[in-house]
């Protein structure tokens, strides 16, 4: 995994727990390159300053790239991993591709069998059979509650209405 920083175009390279940090151009166009952790002594040093196991909290802090052309400071905080594995854009690419057409795939499955499922009648499931739909009549109501037909008013004529 690489970074550049736009002001300063440090790059920085974080492979498991290895850590490797690039002199940015202009300084690095210089001779007689120094690195510099925080305020330590300045170390003898080339283009590159690598860090072979990097530890989050001992290893974080300043690192200063110097040499005759000046000098560039980067603040470094990085997490690593022992058992992570690196994968490049076609390996991911590939996965997501594979999961998209399985994903697909089981997608037409399901709507394959559901849609020959529609047709199917069961023995005793409750399904109707296709053709003409038989129309029932209304259920009887009951004869406590049998609506008022003219000519018998006296059924009902000594219920009051309430005033409200």
């Amino acid at each position: 995994m690489a970074f550049r920083l736009e002001d300063n175009q440090f790059e920085v390279v974080i492979s498991k727990t290895r850590v490797t940090l690039t002199c940015p151009p202009p300084v690095a166009s210089g001779s007689n390159i120094k690195w510099k952790k925080d305020r330590e002594k300045p170390k003898d040093g080339n283009l590159e300053y690598v860090i072979e196991e990097y530890e989050s909290p001992k290893d974080d802090g300043d690192y200063t790239c110097m040499s005759q052309a000046g000098s560039a400071r980067l603040h470094l905080k990085a997490k690593v991993c022992r058992n992570c594995e690196e994968l490049d854009v076609l390996t991911v690419a590939g996965i997501i591709i594979a999961d998209f057409l399985i994903t697909l795939g089981v997608l037409i499955l399901v709507y394959y069998f559901s849609k020959n499922r529609k047709g199917r009648v069961g023995g005793s499931t409750g399904v109707h059979p296709k053709g003409q739909k038989m129309v029932r009549p209304p259920p009887v109501p009951n004869p406590d509650y049998e609506p008022i037909r003219k000519g018998q008013r006296d059924l009902y004529a000594g219920l009051q209405s309430r005033g409200f």
